[in-house]
């Protein structure tokens, strides 16, 4: 039996090792079983989970404070830039997809497979780097959901957050559909909090469903089109390429080419409803900044400002409340998924097998620490810089995920098969250069001027 499970690991076909992905056997074990003979709907019921861990990135408390600018600012203008966006963001969502379920690797097994060692140690340095760029939105916006909530101050809300890493640990125990189940709902929660905030602020119909065909005045207006930079740079999380790539396979599926078309088929509908709930919510941020605050001359640009701001401009009483719980709801959801790319990259990339708890703590605590200190010195404004230096990092991180990965699915001899057809390799390309293009412009007018985009 040793052997032969020895003969499986070490086989190869096209170059990739097959062998599990680096989910662990605890995980594994807890994994979902898809039936064999059931119907459409319970078949996507099981597969469905992972989109919605995914769809977190996607609308993390370091996007609001830009949504919110440029509905503020701009009006309805920038929803145009939202929904392409998120177009861009699925198909690479499902290419991650894809390349989990095809290949039985997670993106950064497979970079490590195909860069080797030491070019894998580096990738995984700026990989963790991000990942931690990342948390540090959570853990600020968590604080500050706390602190609007319930007057607990920035840095005691950042120790509070520390805790949750400890919840997720316990959760994971239980199986993978318990984190999703609770993704799930605080997912919920936000979308529904926004649906009621969105009414309530009576937006112009007509307006809004115009803001979705894109403009000219998007590239001719300076200010829009930085604020449109911000919007599309921050869409596509390269973490979230990691993380889909990998926790598509707690699905217990027939590994044969037809398991495979199948998988792919439901993991493809279940992240792009996932998405497109996302996209609903980051279009409702838009709405609501441009809804309450666009042509009564207030330049809201913070989150804290918005949420003085809202429940006097549109009347009702509880909607800043909401807001909070919202905002809270959001940092809470983006850290289980934080916290669950860390241990993936850290396996994939350099093999490094620890405690799960040691693990999650180590990413957690390398997150919080910077965070803490920085709202020990500069207070406030401190935490907003650091908002903003962690979407630099984010921003310069991307091309090393999104550039493998379109290699990797569009390799006949490492897909076979599956491997992209040739309009999704042209619109994967075109979709990867705009994203590295935009992202340079952004990082390159934040160093130069040395503020945000709002």
């Amino acid at each position: 039996m040793n052997m032969r499970k020895d003969k499986q690991q070490q086989e190869k076909k096209g170059g990739w090792l097959k062998q599990s992905s680096n989910i662990s056997l605890e995980e594994v074990n807890n994994s979902v079983k898809i039936p064999a003979n059931a119907g459409f709907w319970r078949k996507f019921f099981a597969f469905a989970g992972p989109g919605s861990l995914v769809a977190v990135g996607y609308v993390d408390p370091g996007n609001w404070a830009t949504s919110i600018a440029g509905g503020a600012r701009f009006g309805y203008t920038l929803l145009s830039v939202i929904l392409i966006a998120n177009l861009m963001a699925i198909l690479l969502q499902t290419l991650s997809a894809k390349l989990g379920i095809v290949t039985g690797r997670d993106l950064a097994q497979a970079t490590r497979d195909a860069t080797g060692k030491k070019t894998a140690f580096v990738l995984w340095i700026l990989t963790e780097l991000a990942i931690i760029a990342t948390d540090l939105a959570e853990v600020i916006g968590s604080a500050i959901a706390l602190n609007l909530l319930f007057g607990i101050p920035l840095m005691a809300g950042i120790l509070i957050t520390t805790l949750d890493v400890l919840l997720l640990l316990l959760l994971q125990k239980k199986g993978f559909r318990i984190i999703e189940s609770i993704v799930i709902v605080l997912m919920v929660t936000i979308f529904g909090v926004f649906v009621f905030e969105v009414i309530a602020s009576k937006p112009v119909v007509a307006d809004l469903l115009e803001g979705y065909i894109p403009s000219k005045e998007v590239v001719t207006n300076p200010g829009m089109l930085f604020i449109a930079l911000g919007i599309l740079g921050a869409t596509v999380m390269p973490h979230n390429l990691y993380l889909h790539s990998s926790i598509v396979q707690t699905r217990q599926y027939k590994r044969d080419d037809n398991g495979k078309k199948e998988a792919i088929k439901f993991s493809v509908m279940d992240s792009t409803f996932s998405l497109t709930v996302a996209f609903l919510i980051n279009s409702a941020i838009l709405i609501l900044g441009a809804a309450a605050f666009h042509g009564l001359g207030s330049q809201v640009s913070e989150i804290e400002e918005a949420y003085k701001l809202l429940s006097p401009t549109i009347g009702v009483g509880i909607a800043s409340t909401l807001f909070a719980v919202a905002l809270l709801a959001s940092g809470q959801n983006s850290t289980i998924t934080g916290t669950l790319s860390g241990q993936i990259v850290m396996e994939g990339f350099i093999h490094l097998r620890i405690s799960p708890w040691l693990r999650r703590i180590i990413t957690r605590l390398i997150a919080v620490i910077p965070a803490f200190i920085v709202t020990w010195i500069a207070g406030s404004r401190g935490t907003a810089d650091l908002l903003l230096w962690s979407q630099v990092i984010l921003s310069l991180q991307l091309p090393f995920a999104v550039v493998p990965l379109v290699l990797f699915t569009n390799s006949k001899e490492k897909m076979g098969n599956f491997a992209n057809s040739n309009w999704v390799k042209v619109l994967a390309w075109i979709i990867t250069g705009v994203i590295i293009v935009l992202n340079i412009f952004l990082v390159g007018y934040i160093i130069v001027t040395g503020h945000d985009l709002g």
